[in-house]
């Protein structure tokens, strides 16, 4: 069994977290930042202030053996049965 974790945006993920998303994790908080990525949910805003992505936090789980880290604003970085490392807004 493998158990999930949280951390928050612009911490160090935690060990548990797969050396093959953290670069995906890295870009996606980046552009987030800069304004370069949107926000899918309106949770978290980065042009009126109402609240900081600094507040974000990240929930790492597993599906089928596959780590899956998602960020509350609305992005997730998954890894593919394939292997390919994958970083996009949440689908509904």
């Amino acid at each position: 069994m493998q158990l999930g974790t949280r951390w928050g945006v612009g911490a160090e993920p935690p060990a548990s977290v797969p050396a093959a998303l953290r670069p995906a994790i890295a870009e996606v908080e980046a552009q987030l930042s800069n304004g370069s990525l949107s926000l899918s949910n309106g949770s978290l805003s980065l042009s009126n202030g109402s609240q900081s992505l600094s507040k974000g936090h990240w929930t790492l789980t597993w599906l089928e053996g596959r780590p899956i880290a998602e960020l509350d604003a609305g992005w997730e970085v998954f890894l593919t049965a394939s292997g390919e490392v994958i970083a996009r807004p949440f689908e509904d």
